[in-house]
């Protein structure tokens, strides 16, 4: 039985900073990759950012420069840093994985092909 477990949401002031965390039971493979989606009410799904095994990563255009994704191998942990946040940044985020077959750029626009997803933290900016 898989696992996703998200922490660290919560309500901030805009331009301040959050880090989420997520505890995972599934293990990536060399060609899979994990990340952070979003969304917003009323609003699309929004890829956040990506990171591969390698340590690879991709981002949404709307948090290059401000959000960082990161992982701990060891921990099977997935990490994001928010820095500089923005009203608009206002959603409940997910973790996700894909643990085979992970092409980013495809992946990021849309997460259609996620085998795995948290049940999501509430980030709210005001």
């Amino acid at each position: 039985h898989v696992q996703l477990v998200e922490s660290g949401g919560g309500s901030v002031q805009a331009g301040g900073s959050l880090r989420l965390s997520c505890a995972a039971s599934v293990v990536i493979s060399d060609n899979g990759c994990m990340g952070w989606f979003r969304q917003a009410p009323g609003k699309q799904r929004e890829g956040v950012a990506l990171i591969d095994r390698s340590g690879n990563t991709m981002y949404g255009d709307s948090v290059q420069g401000r959000f960082t994704v990161s992982r701990d191998n060891a921990k099977n942990s997935l990490y994001l840093q928010m820095n500089s946040l923005k009203r608009e940044d206002t959603a409940m985020y997910y973790c996700a994985a894909q643990p085979w077959g992970c092409v980013m750029a495809v992946v990021i626009r849309s997460g259609s092909s996620i085998n795995y997803w948290g049940q999501g933290t509430q980030v709210t900016v005001s």
